[in-house]
């Protein structure tokens, strides 16, 4: 490890100017490096070392006192302010304070936040829609995180008005600046109002979260005090306001420039949710934060020593292309889970669940209310110098006047569905056709033909499956291709899934929506029957008869074709590729005149097939394709042989029984309501939790080797036991 020329400064005006690039360039020449700016401290940049650091809470202190006790020393340099519990703390002692805040961030806590959300986006909007102009930032995303933060621990109706600006000043001022002192003061007299606060719920509860806090008994078997309380809701509200904020901000800034990735979020509302983790993986709102080095260790390969301060860039670890391809262009269907905007670890953001509410429904209703809005880049103003934190001041913007609401919608729930699978029969060679009914008996939601829904297997794994059943029916049913060379899903599905098995299903979405059209052209690849198939049923409900080509390995491996040949006739052509060859794609649509819908899903090189041949026909705007792929980063292993095992909880003495096809995190959620967990696919780390004994099975991508071999943790969303039993630090 060498000190770099230039020297590395994250609050410098190069790094502010464009940290992505800035970090690139350290990257590539010298990945983790020493500088003496502000006091000196190590730098890294690669996604790995990050997440090794973030998660090693033992040789990397997010305390005070390692760092010389100055000021908050989770960001360099060290700022001024109250000790922020639990962030400021390391396991066990920041354990109390996390478990306390858990309860209350979960992603069924979240949800029942939801109405309350819309009801203050409506309002805030409605307060300009009509105007034609906005400043997004003072109007929208710096009040609406505001109000729904106080509201949900307590505050007044109307005191997030009093305290929202100072809390962006915060984040957004110079150090030493007046706005920076003019923050600090009006912060002052927040502190004295969470007192009062905290003061009238222990004498008066309600349903907030406040006097949730205040009932709240530490591990000790004493009550939380004032002062704790204090640090814990100062960081919750620090943390549900300038960062979506920021989030918000950079989103809107970008879908400005880019009116045609706005326009796909409007025509496909679901595909939000994919393009939420993108957005949060580009525009990181916390760029980075430090650690103090405990012990004499490596990084990287490069030594650092006990008592250095390292430096992990979030902002950074997001844009590593060893992690993400092309990091530096959106995407919006990436698949960008992996992002560290959240952090990684035992300190992983609480309020992640909160944060993505929050700006999901600040981005529907942009999108739905506002859909044609131009900010004025020549009037926006990013925050001044600012290494640790990103975001902005003023962000003008002109739209088309739209009505006001008067009352809240609907909110939008992605709800997680609990199904029995009723039946698990062939359909062809190596397909598994599977129907699912609701596991209370209630009517599964109506769905309209090319909608998926998302699988959350036993294994915790997460598949998208597209809908096949009669639309109409009270039962759901997909099929499931084996595919040997998948990433595991499907031969979960076939060794594991049988009648009687509860799954849970989210659901159904649709990215494959039937247009009108005068003619339609159904191109099936084997297993891409399954939407089309869907389809062809609606299309001949309405009266209209499609032309269908399906194609696939051999007869017997063709799913539904007898049932196509029946609904169909002579409009269906089937190609077995061992007597047939494969479809002449280009003559199929040369033979279609212009306007009709072509629609294809099957494997990739079919479809990459379909679209040149459109393409080359000027017919592009006539094809709608659907593709699925899973999670790359996502370890294979065989759940065929998964059994039951016991799990000893090391705090209470209880033991929990996990059956065989139910996923550990289940069985200990119900006994343990403070759980931390996120991502529930072994990618976050939210939920590492040590062992005590036993010998577990690791199915997560956050553990490096040396853990596994170690085996004194386990990330529990997805793992299990190769033991009889497991002796876990709950």
């Amino acid at each position: 490890m060498r000190t770099t020329q230039p020297q590395f400064d994250h609050h410098g005006a190069e790094a502010n100017a464009d940290p992505v690039a800035y970090y690139r360039e350290f990257r590539e020449r010298c990945p983790v490096g020493r500088t003496s700016a502000h006091d000196g401290f190590v730098y890294t940049t690669r996604w790995a070392d990050v997440a090794r650091i973030a998660r090693d809470d033992a040789t990397f202190s997010s305390e005070r006192a390692p760092a010389g006790d100055q000021g908050v020393s989770f960001v360099i340099p060290p700022g001024a302010g109250l000790v922020q519990l639990p962030i400021e703390l390391d396991p066990p002692g920041s354990t109390p304070y996390r478990e306390l805040i858990n309860p209350l961030l979960s992603p069924e806590a979240v949800d029942r936040l939801r109405p309350m959300i819309a009801a203050h986006a409506t309002r805030v909007v409605d307060e300009f829609v009509e105007r034609g102009s906005v400043d997004f930032v003072a109007d929208l995303t710096n009040p609406l995180p505001a109000a729904v933060t106080l509201d949900w621990l307590g505050f007044g109706t109307d005191e997030w008005a009093r305290y929202a600006k100072p809390v962006h000043d915060i984040f957004a001022a110079v150090a030493g600046s007046e706005r920076a002192r003019r923050g600090g003061e009006a912060l002052g007299a927040l502190e004295v109002r969470i007192r009062e606060l905290l003061a009238e719920r222990r004498t008066e509860p309600t349903d907030d979260a406040v006097s949730t806090l205040v009932a709240a008994t530490h591990p000790d078997g004493r009550p939380f005090t004032d002062d704790e309380l204090v640090s814990v809701v100062f960081l919750l509200i620090a943390g549900g306001v300038d960062t979506t904020t920021s989030l918000t901000g950079s989103t809107l800034v970008w879908l400005s420039a880019h009116p045609q990735e706005r326009q796909r979020l409007i025509d496909d509302p679901d595909l939000l949710t994919d393009a939420t983790e993108e957005f949060l993986r580009a525009f990181a709102p916390s760029q980075s934060m430090a650690r103090t080095v405990m012990a004499d260790t490596e990084i990287g390969g490069c030594p650092v020593a006990r008592g250095e301060r390292v430096l992990i860039p979030w902002v950074a670890a997001n844009h590593d292309p060893e992690v993400f391809d092309d990091p530096e262009t959106i995407r919006l269907d990436r698949d960008a889970r992996r992002h560290l905007s959240f952090g990684i670890g035992t300190h992983r953001c609480a309020g992640a669940h909160l944060a993505r509410a929050m700006f999901g429904e600040m981005m529907r209703q942009v999108l739905t209310r506002l859909p044609d809005f131009v900010i004025d880049a020549d009037r926006a103003v990013p925050y001044p110098t600012r290494g640790n934190q990103t975001g902005w001041d003023a962000l003008p913007a002109t739209f088309t006047p739209g009505p006001r609401l008067g009352a809240a919608p609907a909110a939008f729930v992605v709800t997680d569905l609990r199904v029995e699978v009723t039946s698990a029969e062939k359909a062809a060679d190596d397909v598994m056709a599977l129907t699912m009914a609701a596991a209370d008996g209630s009517p599964l939601p109506e769905w309209a033909p090319g909608s998926h829904v998302e699988l959350h297997l036993p294994s915790g794994r997460i598949r998208q499956y597209s809908l096949c059943g009669p639309p109409g029916s009270p039962t759901w049913m997909v099929a499931v291709l084996r595919e040997e060379a998948s990433r595991g899903g499907s031969k979960e599905v076939h060794d594991v899934v049988r009648a009687g098995l509860a799954l849970t299903v989210r659901g159904p979405r649709n990215r494959f929506p039937l247009v009108d059209a005068p003619a339609y052209l159904l191109l099936a690849g084997g297993i891409g029957v399954t939407p089309l198939l869907a389809i062809a049923r609606d299309l001949l409900a309405r009266g209209q008869r499609p032309r269908m080509v399906y194609g696939g390995r051999t007869r017997s491996t063709m799913a539904f074709a007898d049932e196509l040949v029946a609904l169909l006739g002579d409009d269906l052509r089937l190609v077995p590729q061992d007597t047939d060859g494969t479809p002449d794609l280009a003559a199929l649509v040369a033979g279609t005149p212009p306007g009709t819908a072509i629609y294809c899903c099957g494997p990739s090189v079919m479809i990459d097939a379909a679209t040149a041949a459109c393409e080359a026909a000027g017919r592009a705007a006539d094809l709608h394709v659907e593709r699925f792929t899973a999670p790359s980063d996502q370890p294979v292993w065989d759940t065929s042989g998964d059994t039951a095992f016991d799990v000893v909880l090391a705090r209470t003495g209880r033991t929990v029984t996990v059956p065989a096809d139910r996923r550990l995190i289940d069985a200990l959620r119900d006994e343990i309501p403070t759980l931390s967990y996120d991502c529930e696919q072994g990618y976050c780390g939210a939920c590492e939790t040590r062992v005590l004994d036993g010998i577990p099975e690791h199915r997560d991508t956050v553990l490096t080797d040396d853990d596994r071999a170690n085996g004194t943790s386990m990330i529990v969303c997805v793992g299990r036991a190769r033991s009889r039993s497991l002796t876990l630090d709950l």
